[in-house]
């Protein structure tokens, strides 16, 4: 088992804020790249996507002497020990349309629990960085904690669905859940990217963030920092989340638990019916 207490989260974070630095100019030079390999309807990544992951992971082995899972090479088991998971461009569909909401996400986890996030938003200018015990800094500062606030002030990011879609969270099951949503916040944002959803809900720019997504890369950073900053971070069934849950819902105290029962309300976890 892997003990987080044990480790120099901070070094970790300093040698990965390099590592993307490193990547940034790259990234930033190829913005609005087309895509080069179709991995299903309407999703694809560039050859940006490939040479970062590569570089990244491998400069992360190296430096750390731990093993990457990334999103588009693969990896070892996201639950199982120390890994760090890397999506080297999150929002690829933003990036290659030329869209600065769009970032490289790096995470670290322990046994499955995130422990360190780090979110470059290199078309923005920020850089997001947080741990267990170290709170959350973006461009070097640190940022306040989270304080609670309820939904009816609170601006959310709902992640981005096809209403034709299948799977554990079927696509008009989610617009139900939008639906309801929009009556409740203040504001609903779909940036396209549930990176910048979760730096953002991070840094108490949005309240929360909402992804049915299930993919280790898109979530494990922005969960880290999301509970640096003293947030909660679930599944939309209200567990707590690990790399290896179905969906994220991170937000700010208080609000988190209002999304967690409209959620209840709307479905009462029937996803099907």
């Amino acid at each position: 088992m892997a003990d987080p207490t044990t480790l120099d989260l901070a070094a970790l974070a300093h040698t990965a804020s390099t590592i993307l630095d490193a990547a940034t100019p790259r990234f930033t030079a190829d913005r609005g790249a087309p895509g080069v390999v179709r991995k299903g309807d309407r999703d694809f990544a560039t050859q940006v996507d490939l040479d970062l992951e590569r570089f990244i992971c491998g400069e992360l082995t190296a430096q750390t002497g731990l093993p990457c899972h990334g999103e588009e090479f693969g990896g070892p088991p996201v639950d199982d020990g120390l890994v760090w998971v890397v999506d080297p461009v999150d929002g690829t569909f933003n990036y290659s349309t030329g869209s600065p909401m769009t970032g490289m996400l790096v995470g670290l986890c322990a046994d499955g629990e995130p422990v360190l996030g780090l979110t470059w938003l290199p078309l923005l200018d920020l850089r997001y960085v947080g741990h267990l015990d170290g709170g959350v800094r973006c461009n070097g500062r640190l940022l306040d904690p989270l304080g609670p606030v309820p939904l009816r002030e609170s601006v959310i990011g709902f992640g981005a669905f096809n209403e034709r879609s299948r799977g554990h969270y079927p696509g008009r099951r989610r617009i139900e859940v939008l639906s309801a949503l929009s009556g409740r916040a203040s504001r609903l944002r779909m940036s396209g990217s549930i990176g910048v959803d979760l730096a953002f809900t991070a840094a108490g720019t949005y309240s929360g963030a909402i992804s049915f997504g299930r993919h280790a890369w898109d979530n494990v950073a922005g969960a880290a920092l999301v509970r640096a900053a003293g947030g909660v971070v679930t599944d939309v069934a209200g567990k707590p989340y690990r790399a290896s849950s179905p969906s994220i819902v991170a937000a700010a105290r208080g609000v988190h638990g209002e999304l967690i029962d409209l959620i209840n309300t709307v479905t009462g976890q029937d996803w099907e019916s």
